[in-house]
């Protein structure tokens, strides 16, 4: 006879009925479970249905909608909106900038990364006022950082035009913000520079994960530092890449304040990105309902961008 006691924990570990204090089944125990946990879970629930689920909900609703200048609602128009959007003769330049932000962001972040990881992976003194410093770029307001680099870009009072001067790679101070091209290029190099802090340390975390045998079995059988980094380094970085790589993708493709400040001043939609575009279709022309339409499109965009990515990669594939 056994006298190991059954308790309710131990009853559903095995995938035995949950029992009671008296020690009779309890009937619907997923149920009252479920229920005693709505209290715990509700401002979380309401949370994410307040800032995420209805804000979603009605931007759908508005792009199928017809809305005047005024905000009237003049009632359904199916899909028309998207086809409207879809048609305009600006919209393949818009996506095409909007791949190349993106991918130039993204790739630019990561290699640089991996170096910056490598290095502060390292014994060396003051590493840690180094890390600290790497910090410094994240911690501070995007638009914050943007509007220095705007000013200092300046071709007439930015430090930066002066000091390139100074330093004869310009020969003149040079409108950086005035002209589409440099401006973009220019706002890649500024999101390259505030996404290089998460990215970093993502990676950093990702070589402290490495098992130091592994290394040095590489260094037993004779491979050498760059044969160990691409051989077993880098494939073991395989999911911090992938997980940095995907929250970039999000982030720089829904990124607004750095080519706002540094483009918005630009004419025409030669700096523009989808997301660009919606804030102008919502402020220069007032149309709430193309907005939004945009806005479901760049919202299906990221999906597909997203599933692609995580079929293409497979970022839980063992290392082998």
């Amino acid at each position: 006879m056994s006298n190991t006691i059954e308790t309710p924990q131990t009853g559903a570990a095995t995938g035995r009925p949950r029992r009671g204090a008296n020690g009779r089944p309890r009937p619907g125990g997923g149920a009252v479970d479920l229920w005693h946990a709505v209290p715990w879970t509700l401002p979380a629930l309401i949370l994410i249905f307040g800032v995420v689920l209805f804000p979603a909900g009605y931007m759908i609703f508005n792009s199928t909608r017809r809305i005047s200048v005024a905000g009237v609602d003049h009632g359904s128009v199916g899909l028309q909106n998207f086809v409207t959007v879809l048609s305009r003769p600006e919209l393949p330049g818009i996506l095409f900038n909007t791949l190349l932000w993106v991918a130039s962001v993204v790739v630019l972040t990561v290699v640089i990364s991996l170096a910056l990881a490598q290095f502060l992976n390292k014994n060396f003194p003051g590493r840690q006022w180094v890390r600290m410093a790497i910090l410094v770029p994240w911690a501070a307001s995007v638009v914050m950082t943007t509007t220095v680099f705007v000013y200092g870009l300046d071709p007439f009072y930015g430090i930066i035009n002066k000091f390139l001067v100074d330093i004869h790679l310009l020969a003149e101070p040079f409108g950086f913000t005035k002209e589409p091209i440099p401006a973009f290029a220019s706002s890649i190099a500024i999101a390259v520079f505030v996404s290089l802090p998460f990215t970093t340390y993502t990676l950093l975390a990702g070589l402290a994960g490495i098992p130091g045998d592994m290394l040095e079995a590489a260094k037993v059988d004779g491979a050498g530092a760059m044969r160990t980094y691409f051989g077993v380094t880098l494939p073991n970085l395989r999911n911090a890449i992938a997980l940095a790589s995907l929250i970039n993708i999000i982030n720089v493709f829904n990124s607004l304040p750095i080519l706002k400040l540094m483009t918005g001043s630009i004419p025409g939609y030669k700096a523009d990105t989808t997301t660009t575009y919606v804030f102008k279709l919502l402020q220069n022309e007032q149309r709430i309902d193309l907005s939004s339409a945009l806005s479901v499109i760049n919202f299906l965009i990221v999906l597909v961008v997203v599933a692609l990515y995580l079929w293409i990669v497979k970022p839980m594939k063992e290392v082998s």
